[in-house]
């Protein structure tokens, strides 16, 4: 429940929003309470057949009688006496108050008296229709008192979905990698799409409907039926008119809905984006700009939300006038019959005989029961405890502290750097696996360092802990004499490149993509990176609309060499001291793997640069190469120094000779 109170405290933010809706709900209670109160002058009217003039006279001369008998009373007991009446001792209390309340009923009617004189008809059917006219009129008011309630409150449980929303995916964006799972990311965005809905619908329920009771209308017809089914006939002749109107209603709704659900697909599409790239979104320091885009897409979905919310609202006062006018066709129908005592309306047969007052009272009050079906309710208690359970379920993933975070002493990172070192560094995801044992390692600035070894090794993991990923359970990171986790995380990102074996690109052009962690970059420097990538060709002649061309989810219209010069390029323009290639070149073909080695053969000068690979012609690039298994290092050295001395990777090497051959002509291996 405490999760919950936190969302409410949300909506005192829109103070604004909670006073409109809380005024709206008041004038709407007012002109409900004074709708119905204002049948007592029909009844009267009806059941004495005399207009509200006599009434209202009568009202006076009761009220004068009854309050001088009272003032009588009162000072006879005032006076006192041997001679006075015996009584309770409190009588003279209840007289005063008897006393105040005839005198404040006789200032009322004597207040009414002229306004009844003056506009009010003597005839008493023609009183019944003016009143019933003002009984619209109301009724009208009163809606339009709802249509406002009903927008308001609406509006107040998006805009607080709204912020909620927000806030997750700002915190889903500092959260670390490792919460990016495929079973987790699954429960993100479940939070995001079914739990937010419940806990907005909990709040709407409670602020809106949760006022209202949902009325019996089945139930309500059924017994006006009985009563008088002729006349309920009659009383629905507006019926199809209503039904029209709904029809029309609906299908906007319909429309609206389906908008609203390519909007909600787009946004779902940004959000999978950033979630399957995390780890593109962390390395090039692109929260901020993520953040800014998942802005717009949600508030494109928050206006088709309130188009659905306009609809909504108005189909439920239009439909609720159009019941009460139902009703006010019946008043005037039963009050003909009644005061004619006629069973005949307009020729035709309406009841076998003329209705008393108390069945007229009685099939008014149905009707009247039966008046606002678009005020059907769904459970109110399961709609909050729905919210309720929704809350416990995103408060306590924004509470989640992420344990990558910058220290309060956060150091800007060194540049140039001298070195990187790897100082008994262990890892495990769990303590029953671990994945890096008591890796020690020194990579001078400037080194291409090649890292070998079997799938599952730790060479990825090894890798990841250079921006920041993970930390090392065990062990230090070091640029130069500080550790990583000294250093301020952007600083630190910026200065790390990654390009991975499933290069992410995102739905949008060529040129965004190369400038996506560089936004600051121009077309020159742009069209420069994409050049250095061996990239400008393909994109100039190959792609229709070249840099301009919008990629696919994922990249998917582009192959897998184009992607991966597209990543390289992207990297190239962020010039980063650090650059770490993940299987770079593994699922690419022979052309494109050469274009990117002879891209990388520039680009690496002066850089430290490590390189994951299993291909021989990767390893033409390092200065050194360190083969790993089982998440230890087996051995360091250049390429002819391991085939003589590590049997590990003489094994993987003729593997991949053996591979290299089969696969046809390319690069020799012996070039490694």
């Amino acid at each position: 429940m405490n999760s919950f109170l936190r969302a409410l405290r949300l909506t005192l933010r829109y103070r604004w929003t909670l006073l409109g809706l809380l005024g709206c709900s008041l004038m709407v209670a007012f002109f409900w309470g004074g709708n119905i109160g204002s049948l007592y002058p029909i009844m009267k009217v009806a059941f004495e057949r005399k207009p509200l003039q006599d009434w209202v006279a009568r009202e006076i001369d009761t009220a004068e009688t009854k309050a001088a008998e009272l003032e009588q009373r009162l000072r006879a007991l005032e006076a006192g006496g041997p001679d006075a009446p015996p009584g309770d001792p409190r009588e003279r209390d209840i007289l005063r108050a008897r006393l105040r309340a005839e005198q404040a009923a006789l200032r009322m009617a004597r207040w009414l008296q002229p306004a009844i004189n003056a506009y009010l008809p003597r005839d008493p059917f023609q009183t019944i229709c003016w009143i019933v006219a003002v009984l619209l009129v109301a009724t009208v008011i009163k809606n339009a008192f709802i249509f406002g309630n009903h927008m308001l409150v609406e509006r107040l449980a998006s805009l607080v979905a709204f912020d909620l929303r927000k806030q997750l995916y700002h915190h889903t964006l500092r959260m670390d990698l490792n919460e990016f799972g495929e079973e987790r990311t699954g429960a993100m965005i479940s939070r995001f799409n079914v739990d937010l809905a419940y806990l907005s619908q909990g709040i709407s329920c409670l602020f809106g409907r949760a006022l209202l009771e949902p009325l019996k209308a089945a139930a309500c017809l059924l017994g006006a039926a009985f009563i008088c089914w002729r006349l309920l006939l009659f009383s629905l002749v507006l019926t199809p008119l209503a039904a029209f109107l709904i029809r029309t209603l609906a299908r906007s709704i319909k429309r609206a809905n389906r908008r609203a659900l390519e909007e909600n697909t787009q946004m779902m599409g940004v959000l999978s984006e950033a979630f399957t790239g995390m780890q593109t979104v962390k390395a090039f320091t692109m929260e901020k700009y993520e953040r800014n885009r998942f802005h717009r897409t949600s508030k494109a979905c928050l206006a088709k939300a309130m188009k659905i919310t306009f609809y909504n609202a108005l189909a439920k006062p239009a439909t609720e006038i159009l019941g009460m006018t139902v009703v006010f066709v019946a008043l005037v129908a039963g009050a003909y019959l009644v005061l004619k005592q006629e069973t005949q309306l307009l020729g035709i047969p309406m009841c076998d005989r003329p209705l008393s007052e108390a069945a007229l009272l009685c099939f008014y009050g149905l009707l009247i029961g039966a008046s606002d079906p678009a005020r059907r309710l769904s459970d109110v208690l399961n709609g909050i405890q729905a919210a309720v359970a929704a809350a416990e379920r995103i408060f306590p993933l924004l509470d989640r502290a992420p344990a990558i975070t910058d220290t309060p002493q956060a150091k800007a990172a060194p540049r140039p750097h001298r070195q990187l070192v790897f100082d008994h560094v262990h890892y495990h995801y769990t303590p029953e696996q671990p994945v890096l044992r008591d890796i020690d390692l020194v990579v001078p600035h400037g080194e291409t360092l090649c890292i070998v070894g079997p799938n599952g090794c730790g060479k990825t993991t090894l890798a990841n802990l250079l921006p920041r990923f993970f930390d090392p359970v065990r062990g230090a990171v070091r640029l130069d004499d500080v550790d990583l986790r000294e250093l301020r995380l952007r600083d630190l990102r910026k200065l790390v490149g990654v390009v991975t074996q499933q290069t992410l690109l995102f739905d949008d052009t060529v040129y965004n993509n190369i400038r996506y962690g560089s936004p600051h970059a121009t077309r020159d420097q742009v069209l420069a990176a994409a050049q250095q990538a061996h990239a400008q060709r393909f994109i100039e002649e190959q792609l229709e609309g070249g840099y301009e061309m919008v990629v696919g989810p994922g990249g998917n219209r582009l192959s897998g060499g184009q992607r991966q010069r597209i990543a390289l390029a992207r990297v190239i323009l962020r010039d980063t001291e650090i650059l770490v290639l993940d299987e770079a070149t593994s699922q690419i073909d022979i052309e494109s793997e050469q274009l990117i080695h002879r891209a990388l053969e520039e680009f690496v000068r002066d850089r430290t640069a490590i390189i994951i690979t299993h291909r021989l012609s990767t390893l033409q690039l390092a200065d050194r190469i360190l083969v790993m298994d089982a998440g230890r290092i087996v051995d360091l050295g250049t390429h002819d120094q391991l085939l003589r001395r590590c049997e590990l990777y003489r094994r993987l090497h003729e593997i991949q000779f053996r591979q290299s051959a089969a696969a046809g002509p390319g690069l020799r291996p012996e070039a490694a």
